[in-house]
Order: C-alpha cells, then sequence, then structure tokens
C-alpha cells in the first residue's frame, strides 16, 4: 500500500501563519497538521504501507527542513518516503501527476488540509473508495450520487437540489492507482481543465465511465484547518479525542510549573515554563515557550514563544512570538513582537 499526499498549497485562508510555516505542518494539539492526518490513514488501512509520496510546492517555502521533517515520519511508519514537486499551483490532478513515478498498485490519496477520525473497512469488491461525511448543509460541498447498490455514480459539485448529504473530504483509495493515473494523462493531454486547474475528479469521472466501481468510506469525524477559527476549534476536538484515547502524553515531563495550573484537556510541549498561569481547557503550546502572568484558554500557540501579561481566548499564535499586553481574540504570526 502507498499514501500519496499532496501539499503545495500555501494555506492563504490562514495568514499570517502560513507565511512562514506551511500550512500541512502547523501542529495540531502538538503535531503537524500532516503528520496526524498520515497517521490516522495508516491507523484506519491497519496494513503496511511501503512508500509515502509527498507533493510539494516552492522549495523556498518546502525546504529542506520540511524535507527532513517528512523523512522521518516516513521512517517512523515503516514507509519509504518519495519528494515530489509541483513547481505550478495548476490543480489536483496535475499534483497528482507530478508524482506518477509512484502511481502503481493499490493506494491512498490524502490532501493534507483536513484531519479526520475513522474506523471501517475497505470493501473488497470496490475499485475504489471515496471518503465521505454526511453533513448538514450539503449544497455547500462536494457530494456524492449513489445508486441502488450504494455505489457511487456521480460526482455533484455544490447541489443546487438536494442529491445526497454525503459530502467528499479529499482523501481516495484506489485499488490500483495506475488506472486513476492513466485518466489523469488523457486529461491533461486533452487540456480537460475545470475552475482553471487539472481537477482529480476529471480523472475518477474517466474510471466511472469505463466501470469501475466506487464505494463510500464514511468517516465519523472531519476536521478543517483551513482558517484560524476552524484550526482552533480542530484543536479543541483533537485534544478532546486524544485525551479520550489515552495513547499520547500531552503534557511534558519537562514543563515546569510556578503557581500555575493546567486545566484538561492540554498540549504542552517540551521546556514549557508556566509561571503565575492558568492554561486551558482546549490549549496547545509548543516546545520552549514562556508563559507569565496569563491565562490561556482555547488557544493554540507554537514553538519558542514568549506571552507576558495577558488574557487569550480564542487566539492563534505563530513561532519566536514576544506577546506582552491585553489583547484578547488575536492572531500573530511568525517572529512578531507586540509589547
Amino acid at each position: 500500500m502507498k499514501i500519496i499526499v499532496p501539499m503545495a498549497g500555501r494555506g492563504s485562508r490562514l495568514r499570517p501563519h502560513s507565511l512562514t510555516v506551511p500550512k500541512p505542518l502547523i501542529p495540531v494539539a502538538g503535531q503537524p497538521i500532516v503528520h496526524r492526518l498520515v497517521k490516522d490513514i495508516v491507523k484506519v488501512l491497519n496494513q503496511p504501507i511501503e512508500e509515502i509520496a509527498f507533493i510539494l510546492g516552492d522549495p523556498a517555502w518546502f525546504g529542506d527542513d520540511v524535507v527532513s521533517s517528512l523523512e522521518s515520519l516516513a521512517q517512523s511508519l515503516g514507509a519509504k518516503a518519495t519528494i515530489y514537486r509541483q513547481d505550478q499551483p495548476l490543480g489536483t490532478g496535475h499534483a497528482i501527476m507530478c508524482a506518477k513515478d509512484s502511481l502503481s498498485g493499490p493506494a491512498v490519496i490524502a490532501y493534507a488540509d483536513t484531519l479526520i477520525r475513522a474506523d471501517f473497512n475497505l470493501d473488497p469488491e470496490a475499485d475504489a473508495v471515496i471518503w465521505v461525511k454526511q453533513v448538514d448543509e450539503p449544497e455547500a460541498y462536494g457530494v456524492v450520487k449513489l445508486n441502488e447498490k450504494k455505489e457511487i455514480v456521480e460526482l455533484v459539485e455544490k447541489p443546487d437540489t438536494f442529491v445526497s448529504d454525503l459530502a467528499v473530504i479529499g482523501i481516495y483509495y484506489f485499488k490500483d492507482v495506475a488506472v486513476l493515473k492513466e485518466e489523469l494523462q488523457h486529461v491533461l493531454d486533452n487540456n480537460i481543465i475545470n475552475g482553471g486547474e487539472y481537477q482529480i475528479n476529471d480523472g475518477i469521472k474517466g474510471m466511472m465511465a469505463k466501470g469501475k466501481i466506487f464505494k463510500t468510506g464514511e468517516v465519523s469525524e472531519w476536521m478543517d484547518c483551513g482558517n484560524k477559527t476552524v484550526t482552533l476549534e480542530t484543536n479543541q476536538r483533537m485534544l478532546g479525542f486524544l485525551t479520550a484515547d489515552g495513547e499520547e502524553q500531552l503534557v511534558s515531563n519537562s514543563v515546569t510549573l510556578e503557581n500555575s495550573k493546567i486545566i484538561e484537556p492540554c498540549f504542552i510541549g517540551d521546556n514549557v515554563s508556566l509561571i503565575n498561569a492558568t492554561i486551558g481547557p482546549n490549549v496547545s503550546i509548543g516546545n520552549n515557550c514562556t508563559i507569565e502572568n496569563a491565562t490561556v484558554k482555547n488557544s493554540l500557540i507554537q514553538n519558542h514563544t514568549s506571552i507576558k501579561n495577558a488574557n487569550l481566548d480564542e487566539a492563534m499564535i505563530g513561532n519566536h512570538v514576544k506577546y506582552n499586553g491585553e489583547f484578547t481574540k488575536i492572531s500573530i504570526g511568525d517572529y512578531s513582537i507586540m509589547e
């Protein structure tokens, strides 16, 4: 089994945080989004992964440190990491074809801007599986249309009238991804463009037209990381799941507390100092941070950051930040100073 992970986008809706850190590497509950996503997929598949192919964008944004972190992630899962580059933002289908040398055999394709919780078995009769989530407002999503056999027969983008309430979340399984590769090559060769880009959906439609059987795999939780508000919500939900699972140590043994308390659930990284502080609930704090004379809840703080004299709620703060003030709802990127 292979996992193919397109992650070339910078994440403009998550600026300023995605100006210096690519969005898939922004931590949620202490781990980068893409790390959590890949680990959760491996857990769902419950089978050996031979290769994880990452499609990255401009090396100026996805540099050697990013490559190193992804190689370490793959190694920790017993897989080989393969790095590809998408030099132009030409769409999902184009991104996948940048990894064409890895497009053979059974594979999962997953876009690295979402997190899931799922527990299901892949249908052995299906040529492909599209992972979906039941939603309340299907008109806002791309959804799947099913026949009486519960097979996917059509993909419909933001339907005006009700088609189904099963939204496509951006994770796909192919029994032989080489079949998708062939269809996407046809898309590229014939310049089939939708929305100004080459889309994976056009490759999938080509497979359906040739009689390939698509089934659904329904996830129990689908968490977006598209902007500050939903990323904070995802951080909160993930902390709750991890606390209930009890499988990860969320508060490092190296945390020092001086007249401070932690209200769970929280993630607190290595070498964090809490001085006259109340932290939580629903807070993630990265490594090497200092929080002094402050109350912080429902917030996400990255690494090497100092917070003083603050009362923060729904705050998202980047790396190497120095913040001293009385503001509450804030969004501060890397290397900012507010005094």
